[in-house]
């Protein structure tokens, strides 16, 4: 795979690489409409996949926020065809790694040495790399270790890609009035990935506040081999989530593993408050027993009481069957407004009963089989709706707390996790460790 020896940084590049991509989309619609005069039967297939190809391309040399962006797409499976679904997911542990001299500049920027002299071995080559940093295998002693390596330039090169996002985002989601807050949420997010001193403690506070789980590791961390761009842990056995997926394994192992996400999600939600927010396969192990790994917390959601309250109260079965209770949590939540139209109260409400109803599905059994297409099928039919929605798209989507994107993301995010995983649950089981 191609090395790199530097990222774009400054706004001119940056900007310039998306133009240089948004030329080669343009050129296969070019290819797709010339050929499709040629043969009427033509499918979109080809088209998504060239596109798919060379926006990735562009993003995963941007890498940090711009390719967080695809990390984040890849877990939409019910709104992007396969092919985007498909190669969006190399974000999540693949893309082009540093050149061996940029790695060891970075660390005699911090540590005023080679990592080689730091550990007793250090590998030169990466054995993955994602959105914001990249790991290499090291050792100190008897001790195997990952150490993780910011990409130059990521914090730096947020607020202007965040800056590029806006306007479109504003133009795809109609975000009349003031919307500031929830990129203001997303842009803060970012930064704190990008600040390892601050992942490093989080880590600790999860792996201590999270021993009580079972069927749950985590890696031990070091500060006296960590800084605010680099962050060293101990190394951990065992394949990616995605890759585990993909192999035959019995219902009980696919029910052990999937009961540890859940309850691990289960309880940092609903007894730490604060939870990992980034719920992608590349930020899970699994061992030979089917142990579940935790090994990245730079994305963590404190969640404020005055959210908590109201969002789950309304979550609850009982509160979606009852119109009156469910309109008074939509407008606690700030889902509906006091100078909503009469006809976009009915729409909001009414979407977001249908939304609801199927969301927590889960909740109204003691067991759940998130394995079943059905399920699935109905998140994927009710995405495809919204999607050509005419109706929602000239709604002012300006609306909700801020706190939604990453709350409802990480749900939807496990959801997709526990499907690929093919689990049945017990649903209620993690009050055991909240009591």
């Amino acid at each position: 795979m191609k090395k790199l020896d530097s990222i774009p940084v400054n706004k001119i590049d940056r900007v310039s690489k998306l133009v240089t991509t948004g030329v080669k989309v343009g050129g296969n619609y070019l290819k797709y409409y010339g050929k499709k005069i040629v043969d009427p039967q033509l499918t979109k297939e080809e088209l998504h996949e060239d596109n798919a190809t060379d926006i990735y391309d562009g993003l995963k040399e941007l890498k940090g926020s711009a390719l967080k962006v695809a990390q984040m797409l890849s877990m939409e499976k019910n709104l992007l065809p396969q092919s985007y679904v498909e190669k969006f997911s190399l974000s999540q542990f693949s893309v082009p790694p540093l050149s061996t001299p940029l790695v060891i500049k970075t660390f005699k920027k911090y540590f005023g040495q080679e990592p080689h002299v730091l550990f007793d071995e250090f590998s030169a080559e990466s054995v993955n790399a994602a959105s914001i940093g990249q790991v290499h295998k090291a050792k100190k002693g008897a001790k195997n270790l990952a150490v993780k390596i910011q990409y130059p330039g990521v914090r730096e090169s947020i607020g202007s890609d965040i800056a590029m996002v806006k306007p479109i985002a504003i133009r795809m989601f109609n975000l009349q009035g003031t919307s500031d807050e929830y990129f203001q949420e997303v842009e803060g997010k970012l930064i704190e990935e990008t600040n390892y001193t601050l992942e490093l403690e989080q880590s600790e506070t999860v792996r201590k506040s999270c021993s009580v789980i079972d069927n749950l590791k985590f890696p031990k961390y070091y500060p006296e081999y960590s800084c605010e761009k680099i962050i060293t842990m101990d190394w951990m056995e065992g394949k990616h989530l995605s890759e585990w997926c993909k192999e035959e394994h019995s219902q009980a192992e696919r029910n052990k593993v999937g009961q540890a996400l859940y309850d691990f999600y289960m309880y940092q939600i609903h007894g730490l408050k604060k939870f990992h927010a980034d719920p992608h396969p590349g930020n899970f192990l699994i061992d030979d027993d089917s142990n579940l790994i935790a090994i990245d917390f730079g994305c963590m959601k404190q969640i404020p009481e005055s959210f908590y309250k109201p969002y789950f109260e309304m979550i609850h079965p009982d509160a979606v069957d009852d119109d009156v209770l469910f309109r008074q949590k939509l407008i606690e939540l700030e889902v509906l407004k006091d100078n909503d139209t009469p006809e976009e109260e009915t729409f909001f409400f009414n979407l977001f009963k249908e939304l609801m109803t199927i969301f927590t599905e889960p909740y109204r059994h003691k067991h759940f089989d998130f394995g079943k297409p059905d399920f699935s099928d109905a998140i994927a039919a009710l995405s495809e709706k919204f999607t050509n929605d005419k109706t929602l798209r000239k709604m002012n989507g300006n609306r909700g707390s801020k706190h939604f994107i990453y709350v409802n993301r990480t749900f939807f995010g496990l959801y997709s996790l526990l499907f690929d995983l093919k689990s049945q649950i017990d649903i209620y089981a993690h009050e055991k460790y909240i009591k």
